[in-house]
């Protein structure tokens, strides 16, 4: 089997998790499954990496596999460790330097935390599924947006009759994410739902505008001016559910969680990351709990002619610091700065926004929290196995000294 692709430089620090499913080892796991199916695995390429604080870790591969009929595939395969084992994961046992590890193996897209997940890709399926709910979809084309293994996926519905969007989750989730849409969706323009499923998936419309991401680019007409961001903000209801930040004397507890991952694949960052933590929960400061929409950044966010027209993923509103919401939008700005081609447009925005937040909250406060999603950030060039990932990762966490002071 060709692995050349799938043998990423794997420190020896690295947890037993990592070790097992990046290397050789997984070839060994995928090849135990695949045998009884008259399968042999030809090729294997590691595409995303989620690692947890405990190490347990979830990998998404590529596969090129060959059948005993003559069939050569292309497969999509996930693998997990740890309590991120699904029930219904095909479990077997691999080996490390530390012992055994059990892992959960699954073939896309029969994830089996998210049972609807199957027939939310098939075209088939999608319109036998939203006929029978009511939705007539036409002719539809499906492009899968998002995927989190075992725990979400958005898949897109479009045809000449309309758009759509389903979401995915596990069905014991299905019924208070509806219930969040509905709440937020009669105040803002949220997706409100149009039908559920007991299978977990919701079916959402799709909204207009355009993706403020998009807008940043140059459109410069059709981006809302600050102030109707923080209108929008003023106007989320009080809803119960998951909070991002509901511990004023603890406020950044994500950071902390993914400042323990870096140290984890990077262990050359432990001494700086450790310095960043401290740096940002000594300027960090308390805050009062307010309705807060918890990952507010631009490619959240829909608009036209200046006028917010969609705010998208309301998984995690709830309550929370209000200076969080401001914060992660002004990180995410201060990163893509760094991306992309034309850093202009965003940097003017990103100032508008600082200029409207200017003396807000005590110094130093709104830049510590800044660095703190930066290090959330930072966990993304390994989560995604970009080329020269190590590096991209330094980059951001030197980002985040940056607005912490320490720079």
């Amino acid at each position: 089997m060709d692995t050349a692709r799938s043998l990423p430089h794997r420190p020896p620090a690295w947890p037993p998790s990592l070790q097992l499913l990046l290397g050789e080892s997984a070839a060994e796991l995928w090849a135990a499954v695949l045998a009884p199916l008259a399968g042999r695995l030809r090729s294997l390429t590691a595409t995303s990496v989620t690692l947890r604080p405990d190490s347990a870790a979830t990998v998404r591969h590529t596969a090129v596999v060959d059948w005993a009929d003559g069939r050569s595939t292309r497969e999509f395969l996930a693998a997990t460790t740890g309590a991120a084992i699904p029930a219904g994961a095909a479990v077997v046992e691999g080996s490390t330097a530390d012992g055994p590890v059990a892992v959960g193996l699954w073939r896309w897209p029969l994830d089996p935390a998210l049972p609807g997940l199957a027939w939310a890709t098939s075209a088939a399926g999608v319109s036998g599924r939203l006929t029978s709910l009511g939705i007539d979809p036409g002719a539809a084309r499906l492009r899968l947006r998002a995927y989190r293994p075992g725990r979400r996926a958005v898949v897109e519905v479009s045809s000449p009759a309309g758009r759509w969007f389903l979401k995915v989750v596990r069905p014991t989730a299905a019924a208070g994410l509806a219930a969040r849409h509905t709440a937020i969706a009669a105040v803002v323009p949220a997706p409100p739902v149009l039908a559920a499923t007991d299978d977990g998936v919701l079916v959402l419309p799709g909204l207009p505008g355009t993706p403020m991401r998009v807008a940043l680019s140059g459109d410069a007409q059709q981006l809302p001016d600050p102030l109707a961001l923080e209108a929008l903000l003023d106007r989320l209801p009080v809803i119960g559910g998951p909070a991002r930040r509901t511990r004023p004397g603890d406020p950044l507890p994500p950071m902390r969680a993914h400042s323990t991952v870096l140290r984890m694949v990077c262990p050359d960052l432990a001494h700086r990351l450790e310095r960043l933590d401290a740096a940002v929960a000594a300027s960090a400061g308390e805050h009062p709990l307010v309705p807060v929409h918890g990952d507010f950044y631009e490619s959240q966010l829909l608009v036209r002619a200046g006028a917010v027209t969609g705010l998208l993923d309301v998984d995690t509103a709830g309550p929370g610091a209000r200076i969080d919401d401001w914060a992660t939008l002004v990180a995410h700005l201060a990163l893509l700065e760094r991306l992309v081609d034309a850093p202009a447009p965003v940097a003017a925005y990103r100032r508008r926004a600082l200029d409207l937040l200017a003396g807000r909250w005590p110094a130093g406060q709104l830049e510590a929290r800044v660095a703190g999603v930066l290090v959330g950030l930072a966990t993304g060039p390994f989560r995604v196995q970009q080329a020269e990932w190590a590096v991209a990762t330094e980059a951001r966490v030197a980002l985040a000294e940056e607005w912490a002071g320490l720079r």
